[in-house]
């Protein structure tokens, strides 16, 4: 039998490469976080608010709220009519900036507050099924694996690679911010968010 130790170190060190292998595909919260740490626009705030979301979703979902939604077919059902149509609306407003050439620059204001991008924040978070998906059924449902003491460990490395992606995101932008000082690549930015908000809201309604 292993120490303690390693066991320990094991389920952390299983959390962090499972978190890594599922927040790290752009997706709505990702695409509004880069999108407000490229134009240095309450970055840190919303990165903050980012890791406590995950933190909390992952923590149900390591404590059994996965398992309790995925076995519910009409939560199930309202995960996924709800998040379609939120992604749906979070694409169209993309693909608005694309065609009606209202691309954002760096040093714009299209959030105008710290509540009104907190707001966003928890939109894109919390009505966001993938934000679920990810956090609280796939990763609650491996952690849920593990024996109580181990459990937290799962957990603890589930939230450290959040919080290192999310940082790395506002860090990362600085470097990136020259190459959008362009308009053309904002609209290459907002096809893409376009694209990949509506191919996954396809995904749910047609039951992928």
């Amino acid at each position: 039998m292993l120490p303690t130790l390693t066991l320990e170190w094991l389920a952390w060190s299983k959390g962090l490469m499972t978190s890594a292998g599922l927040i790290m595909a752009i997706g709505a919260q990702n695409a509004f976080l880069l999108t407000q740490s490229l134009r240095r626009q309450f970055h840190w705030p919303i990165a903050l608010l980012c890791i406590l979301f995950d933190g909390l979703l992952i923590t149900a979902g390591v404590a059994g709220l996965g398992v309790l939604i995925s076995q519910s077919e009409l939560l199930s059902e309202i995960a996924r009519w709800g998040g379609a149509l939120f992604l749906l609306w979070f694409g169209y407003g993309a693909a608005r900036r694309v065609f009606r050439n209202e691309v954002m620059q760096t040093g714009g204001r299209e959030i105008s507050s710290l509540r009104g991008a907190l707001l966003m924040t928890a939109a894109v978070t919390l009505l966001n099924p993938h934000a679920w998906i990810d956090t609280v059924v796939l990763i609650g449902s491996i952690g849920g694996q593990y024996d109580a003491d181990l459990k937290i460990w799962f957990g603890v490395g589930a939230v450290c690679f959040s919080a290192i992606w999310f940082i790395s995101l506002c860090v990362g932008a600085r470097w990136m911010a020259p190459m959008f000082s362009k308009p053309t690549a904002w609209k290459v930015l907002d096809t893409g968010i376009w694209f990949m908000t509506w191919g996954i809201a396809a995904g749910l309604l047609i039951g992928f």
